[in-house]
């Protein structure tokens, strides 16, 4: 039996951590794994699980809870008629192939690599987020042929990478072919299902020493932190979205660039153990 105590300690923890994400999802329209990852970095280091496979379970669990999350927003999107179906039937083979490559890769890693890489991506992706402009574009159209194939499994195998659905790269990547932001963000979510879906199986069937688990972990995902952080999304999120309503979210977002790349900056630096 998992020690009572340290089991409340993780609850407590994982409410805080679940009801910051749902918070920042409603209010500035980031995918929670952007924010998961790191938070589950330190909630199961701060608990004493800072085992070698550290950031597999972190990866996993932030998928698995984007599973669920993308499935309602891309439910919520389709009534409005905003989810770009050609796209996804398009870009889905590649997606798919991309996120199984990446859970091959990252299952071979070590935890302070994948801590590294995730360090990388995310400085890149909050300067997008800080610097970009709406009107940045590399065609008026999304690739299709030799370009999709390239791009395709590449966003699907830089996403498991990062335990991130399909916002923080398919946005900025739809966005820079010319789709509106709304039919970007919607899409998106559906990328998010397609990385999510075969990536959690993946890493379901990745044994983690069990000196170095969290108590109800089934492969890499641990079934307390998805279930917790679901539920709290689903209290908070609305929450964020009044706030968005309430105020202008713009000079907030690129806040939240600034912590973005101050978060990635630190694990960039735990990864090479300074």
């Amino acid at each position: 039996m998992p020690d009572t105590t340290l089991l409340l300690q993780m609850l407590a923890l994982l409410m805080v951590i679940g009801g910051f994400a749902g918070v920042l999802a409603g209010l500035l329209g980031v995918g929670g794994g952007i924010v998961l990852v790191p938070a589950f970095y330190y909630a199961f280091q701060t608990l004493g699980y800072d085992g070698p496979q550290l950031m597999q379970m972190c990866l996993a669990t932030s998928l698995a809870t984007i599973i669920v999350t993308s499935v309602r927003s891309v439910l919520s999107h389709n009534k409005k008629g905003a989810v770009d179906w050609d796209i996804l039937r398009g870009w889905a083979p590649g997606i798919v192939i991309g996120a199984l490559i990446g859970v091959w890769v990252a299952s071979g890693l070590r935890s302070a690599t994948l801590t590294g890489i995730f360090g990388i991506l995310g400085i890149t992706v909050g300067l997008y987020m800080g610097l970009g402009r709406a009107h940045w574009r590399l065609a008026p159209e999304m690739p299709q042929g030799v370009t999709r194939m390239i791009l395709s499994p590449i966003l699907g195998f830089l996403s498991v990478l990062m335990g991130i659905g399909g916002g923080s790269f398919g946005v900025p990547l739809m966005s820079l072919y010319g789709r509106p932001i709304h039919r970007a963000v919607a899409t998106a979510a559906g990328f998010g299902i397609l990385i999510a879906v075969p990536s959690v199986l993946g890493f379901l069937l990745l044994e983690i020493d069990p000196a170095h688990r969290p108590p109800f972990t089934l492969g890499a995902v641990n079934l307390v932190a998805f279930v917790v952080v679901i539920a709290m999304t689903l209290i908070t999120a609305p929450w964020g979205v009044k706030l968005a309503h309430a105020m202008d979210p713009k000079p907030l977002k690129r806040v939240f660039a600034v912590f973005l790349t101050l978060v990635a900056l630190n694990m960039l630096r735990k990864s090479m153990g300074w």
